[in-house]
């Protein structure tokens, strides 16, 4: 008994070691070295408007998985409410992020300018799609980790296909008056970047059309998902992954790609210089720009960020979509003026 007690054991030694050797086997060495030292820190928080709440958990639960001993915590909010708690904790002297996401990239430049965002160059950035490289800082500060679209979304149980609006100033037509659903550029960065771009392409009239159509506002650009699937509103100008998300869901949503351009939405993340988890926050940006993070996002719905990583059936990918986005420089300066001027628009 004893000898077959001793055989137990040392299969069991052997099937950890088994088990915990392809994890190590797999890591570059500077990968291990980031691994080793982010254990000793143990966990870290990341504040996202990435994502919905689903995916950033999906996302934490897959690198709490490849890097057991460290843990991801992660607080999902709207891009405005994120930028708000991470200044309000910067006053307060007080270290609560890591890693700070958001869907505003005009947040970025600004937090640079403070110098409260720490320069990394991600060993991953190779990794990235080519056409999104332009979008990162020039000296390190923040990278996108994230990209979506900002298109027309419809109940197809209520609009047929053949009726549903195919560009942005379809909108404005009377007939969809109290069937309209947006989100607001006070909240959510992917709503205040698209305000931009309508601004840019069809002035400020725009909006003043569309006030008139009585169009429900909520804060998140995908609170527009769940009036349509309520049937509080018919059509709306919504986020590609949260919609295609409820589609796959059995919910009777479709999008239509604009004939005038799809908003690209570029979503950066930085590390803040006084990060109590510096190392498992640089390891947390490696891991979002390596394929498995990129397959989870895939999954949700979100666009490809990974070169090889293709979307699912029924998205279109990048290259298929005629796509418009605002400078940085237009974001960075219009999404402060047009919040002003949506509130005096639509008395919210």
């Amino acid at each position: 008994m004893s000898w077959l007690r001793s055989h137990i054991g040392l299969a069991c030694a052997f099937l950890a070691a088994a088990a915990a050797g392809p994890l190590h086997a797999q890591m570059q060495a500077w990968e291990k070295a980031l691994y080793e030292a982010a254990k000793s820190e143990k966990e870290f928080t990341v504040y996202t408007a990435h994502y919905t709440t689903e995916t950033a958990a999906n996302l934490c639960s897959a690198f709490d998985k490849k890097y057991p001993g460290v843990q991801c915590k992660f607080v999902r909010t709207t891009a405005q409410v994120a930028m708000q708690r991470f200044q309000q904790d910067l006053k307060a002297n007080v270290a609560v992020a890591s890693v700070f996401s958001s869907t505003d990239v005009g947040h970025f430049p600004e937090l640079k300018k403070q110098g409260v965002l720490m320069a990394y160059r991600p060993r991953n950035l190779d990794n990235m799609v080519d056409s999104l490289k332009q979008y990162n800082d020039k000296d390190g500060y923040y990278h996108v980790t994230s990209a979506g679209l900002v298109l027309l979304s419809y109940n197809n149980s209520v609009v047929a296909e053949k009726d549903a609006p195919k560009k942005w100033t379809d909108l404005l037509d009377p007939r969809w008056k109290g069937k309209v659903s947006i989100g607001h550029p006070g909240f959510s960065g992917y709503v205040g970047t698209w305000v931009v771009e309508m601004r840019k392409l069809y002035g400020w009239d725009y909006f003043e059309r569309l006030e008139k159509n009585s169009p429900q506002i909520g804060r998140s650009v995908n609170d527009t998902v769940t009036m349509l699937n309520a049937k509080e509103r018919w059509v709306a100008a919504g986020p590609d992954a949260g919609t295609l998300l409820s589609r796959d869901k059995g919910n009777p949503l479709s999008v239509s790609y604009p004939e005038d351009g799809a908003l690209l939405m570029v979503s950066p993340t930085g590390i803040p210089k006084n990060a109590p988890a510096p190392n498992a926050a640089k390891l947390f940006v490696e891991f979002l720009l390596d394929r498995e993070a990129a397959e989870i996002q895939v999954k949700d719905r979100s666009q490809v960020v990974v070169k090889g990583v293709r979307p699912l059936l029924g998205a279109k990918a990048m290259d298929e979509i005629k796509l418009i986005r605002p400078t940085e420089e237009e974001i960075e300066t219009g999404i402060p003026e047009v919040k002003e001027k949506f509130r005096d628009t639509f008395g919210i």
